[in-house]
């Protein structure tokens, strides 16, 4: 059983210095998705397994062995700190999947906030880093039109609506600028 406060604790400082779309109001969206997906799938994961491996993905890639030695602490059997993550890794946007639980969570991150929340999330990244409109949407054309899978079909089908959506939403925005 998660302790979540204890989990909480460890990962805030990870997540503090964050913009608003990767903080930690970014992994209760992504476990929202989680919930919506389980439900809707009627899939039998380890809701622990997700649960870590959530608050873990946005800093998995640079704090790996810092991870281990907490859940460690945590009286966590060697066997689910390995799922652990493996579960974070595999919900990289970029990297395969193969359990079920990674399976779930990296399509939760896909989707993660709706129809509408691609052209969000490229808009404020965008200006947090700086960039200008066209930077942006140079961008997003670039890297997030067309790319990106989802495993599950309950997951497809809302990634697919993302990308119809950011697609239109991006031309008729280039339109409006020229």
């Amino acid at each position: 059983m998660v302790n979540i406060n204890n989990l909480i604790d460890f990962v805030k400082p990870y997540y503090e210095n964050k913009d608003i779309m990767h903080n930690l109001s970014h992994i209760d969206r992504v476990l929202k998705y989680v919930e919506k997906l389980l439900k809707v799938g009627n899939h039998k994961a380890d809701k622990d397994i997700l649960t870590y491996s959530a608050y873990f993905h946005g800093f998995i890639y640079n704090s790996e062995q810092m991870i281990i030695d907490w859940l460690k602490t945590q009286e966590i059997s060697t066997d689910m700190v390995k799922k652990i993550i493996t579960v974070a890794w595999e919900s990289q946007k970029d990297e395969e999947a193969m359990t079920l639980e990674g399976k779930i969570l990296h399509d939760a991150h896909m989707i993660e906030g709706g129809k509408t929340y691609l052209i969000v999330k490229s808009l404020i990244t965008g200006s947090v880093r700086g960039q200008t409109l066209e930077q942006t949407i140079k961008y997003v054309e670039d890297n997030i039109l067309g790319k990106g899978v989802c495993y599950l079909p309950e997951a497809q089908d809302i990634y697919s609506q993302q990308q119809k959506f950011a697609k239109e939403f991006i031309y008729d925005l280039k339109d409006g600028l020229i």
